[in-house]
């Protein structure tokens, strides 16, 4: 097992579908909401997979440091200081990452 990096020290627990972290699916989706304890950072991250069934079982999301995300994604690097309420789909397009405002669809600027 490869050891984890550690971007950004003390970055606190996120919520992460198990297809992120077992590399089934990509991750995808990211939201954050209000942390509900001192350890929660609030980011909670959806694969490209996962259905509304999936998540609808608590068994299949974890609670894991956000560096541990950074190490699978790194492209969330970038977003870690947004604020609470942010919604946004992680995109490939022609080899370049980007993030979409699930809202707006428009490119997301952190």
């Amino acid at each position: 097992m490869s050891e984890v990096v550690t971007f950004i020290p003390d970055a606190g627990g996120s919520i992460v579908s198990k297809n992120i972290l077992s590399h089934k699916g990509k991750l995808r989706w990211c939201v954050r909401e209000e942390s509900v304890n001192d350890v929660d950072n609030g980011w909670r991250f959806f694969s490209d997979i996962d259905t509304e069934e999936y998540l609808s079982k608590a068994d299949n999301m974890c609670i894991c440091d956000f560096n541990t995300v950074a190490n699978i994604e790194p492209a969330i690097i970038t977003i870690y200081n947004c604020k609470v309420g942010t919604d946004i789909e992680l995109v490939e397009e022609n080899g370049k990452k980007f993030f979409l405002d699930s809202n707006t669809g428009e490119v997301f600027e952190s």
